[in-house]
């Protein structure tokens, strides 16, 4: 059975959140949504667009804990509905969601696999935040001894639930910018293949981020650091793998 759905963090981007929804339920895909504490502006956007389409949900956090926290609600809750898979996309609009389908093919055919986003950039792509992903690789393939991850910061995934849950359930995770590689890099480890899919992301003029700097950087970094310690112990099952992490079939 594959029984796919969107999931959707949020946090205060009500004013992107429609064009990310619409071509997704034109695709006839569900869509659920984990509003992680947004402001009063963004509830009233999250309404509409509930009221608006069918098999559209809203899950409502009081706080905001990250994205890693709010997806965590999310993969339960969408494991609850009978779902096998989730399709996890930003809300501010950069990721392209007419690639959706090619996700969802790919996913179909290696059900077990984490689907990632490749990310092909504009001239609107920040540099520093280009850099930050270089740095981020770099270290990612160090972790799982491996290229097989083209870019560990892309929210752009297609996730198997089930593998996804497992790992959330028995290991610990950082809960804000650090989420995205260290889920890679454990499911990775836990078994997990990797297929990278080229995709076209945009940094809209004057979107919200809200990456910090100084606090999400040492965050990344001090998850990178756990994540080399703990990969030393993990060298001798991963030189045994039995069958290649990466999967090279065009999605």
């Amino acid at each position: 059975m594959f029984r796919p759905t969107a999931l959707i963090p949020i946090f205060d981007h009500g004013s992107t959140i429609a064009s990310v929804v619409e071509p997704l339920r034109s695709l006839g895909l569900p869509c659920r949504i984990v509003d992680d504490g947004s402001a009063a502006s963004t509830k009233e956007q999250l309404e509409a667009l509930r009221r608006r389409f069918d098999d559209t949900q809203v899950w409502t956090l009081e706080r905001n804990g990250g994205k890693g926290a709010a997806l965590r609600v999310g993969f339960e809750r969408v494991a609850e509905q009978g779902f096998t898979h989730a399709v996890v996309l930003d809300a501010d609009g950069q990721h392209d969601v007419g690639d959706v389908p090619r996700f969802l093919r790919a996913a179909e055919r290696h059900p077990t696999a984490l689907i990632l986003g490749s990310p092909v950039f504009g001239d609107d792509a920040p540099a520093a935040r280009l850099y930050g992903r270089k740095i981020s690789q770099v270290w990612v393939h160090i972790e799982t001894l491996s290229r097989a991850i083209d870019d560990p910061l892309c929210g752009f995934r297609c996730y198997p639930v089930r593998e996804t849950l497992h790992v959330f359930r028995t290991q610990g995770f950082g809960a804000r910018m650090d989420f995205d590689p260290e889920i890679a890099v454990r499911l990775a480890w836990s078994g997990s293949q990797m297929l990278n899919v080229r995709t076209r992301v945009q940094y809209p003029r004057g979107g919200l981020s809200h990456f910090r700097m100084g606090r999400d950087n040492l965050a990344i970094s001090w998850m990178h650091t756990k994540l080399v310690l703990e990969m030393l112990t993990r060298i001798p099952s991963l030189f045994a793998r039995r069958r290649p992490l990466r999967l090279e079939e065009q999605a």
